[in-house]
């Protein structure tokens, strides 16, 4: 891992909070994250899945003009633009976000708004840029209001994030939120309860966690401590099966 990186990593600990906590309990931290970093030298499966699959990219697009002539529910009457999701289509991490807000509608881009800024952040603290990872959502298109997707809403768009998984073949995915957490997850539990604790979509690790908005909205160091050991497991699980 290059200095930057190192840097980058340490600056979001201490962000955080880590500063609070003993010096003992601040180096264990600081040795585990340096010792399990998340830019390996690349071997032979890694090179292999960074190469662009035609197909993958094929079949990509069909599923993206499927979204785009949608009409299985009301919420493509009022959008500006559909967010499909974007990032690197052999990621072995994918993001999932509830749906789109105003700002993504805008831009027909996932997370590009405050929250946005502070997924970025978390995907940066891990080691990795945004292009390195795939961001998606369960709903393609901005409920009015930014109100929470329905049920039914739910169920009609996410056929569409399965294809994309299919295709994509992420290593492990990471829930953002209530929505994202219970609709991989086939549940009702609460993300208070489900993060931290990894779960399973089609054979897939889930790691649920808070949403970035979440942890705009409660900037406290708990919460802030709570989604670093989120990612950390991610990180770990990864560093473990390479």
């Amino acid at each position: 891992m290059g200095k930057k990186r190192k840097v980058e990593q340490l600056f979001f600990l201490k962000e955080i909070g880590v500063n609070f906590l003993s010096p003992e309990e601040a180096e264990k931290i600081r040795r585990e994250l340096l010792i399990k970093p998340a830019n390996r030298e690349k071997g032979e499966e890694t090179q292999k899945r960074d190469k662009i699959s035609p197909s993958k990219e094929k079949f990509l697009k069909e599923i993206e003009e499927e979204v785009a002539s949608c009409k299985r529910c009301e919420l493509y009457k009022n959008r500006k633009n559909y967010v499909f999701g974007e990032g690197n289509i052999n990621a072995d991490i994918m993001f999932v976000g509830e749906a789109p807000g105003e700002e993504e509608d805008n831009q027909g881009r996932p997370f590009v708004g405050k929250a946005g800024k502070k997924l970025t952040e978390m995907i940066e603290a891990m080691g990795y840029k945004r292009e390195d990872v795939f961001i998606g959502n369960i709903v393609k298109c901005r409920p009015p209001g930014n109100a929470t997707p329905t049920p039914a809403i739910r169920r009609t768009c996410f056929p569409y994030l399965q294809k994309q998984i299919a295709i994509i073949r992420p290593k492990v995915l990471i829930a953002l939120g209530n929505v994202a957490a219970q609709t991989l997850l086939d549940t009702k539990e609460t993300i208070t309860r489900l993060r931290g604790k990894f779960g399973e979509y089609q054979g897939i690790p889930v790691m649920p966690t808070f949403h970035p908005s979440y942890v705009i909205r409660n900037y406290t160091i708990p919460v802030r401590k709570a989604v670093w050991e989120d990612l950390k497991k991610v990180l770990n699980l990864l560093n473990e099966n390479s």
